[in-house]
């Protein structure tokens, strides 16, 4: 799969259902692989549908049916969430060191 990268005019904007009942707007920063499991991860909006300060993400287990209808799915594997995160890490560096060439 593509990765998205924040700032491009295909920006995609996704309503999360929280756990606390409340829905969270978020914009679709990338989605990626690790072995072989697809995760997105996604960037939280405030009110006035600017990216949060905090710099908090979501970041989430990725599935298409065969439809290709999206689903999410938390990660509760510790390992596996330090192996995603670690991946994002190394995206994060990539854009910037994008951002920086243009």
């Amino acid at each position: 799969m593509a990765d998205n990268h924040p700032g491009d005019d295909t920006d995609i904007l996704v309503t999360l259902d929280l756990d606390d009942g409340t829905q969270a707007e978020c914009e679709i920063l990338t989605i990626f692989s690790v072995d072989d499991q697809d995760y997105i991860v996604l960037l939280p909006q405030n009110e006035a549908g600017e990216p949060n300060e905090e710099g908090e993400v979501y970041i989430y287990r990725y599935f298409e049916d065969g439809e290709g209808n999206p689903s999410l799915e938390n990660i509760l594997d510790d390992e596996e969430y330090e192996r995603v995160a670690d991946r994002f890490d190394e995206w994060l560096d990539e854009s910037e060191f994008d951002d920086m060439e243009e």
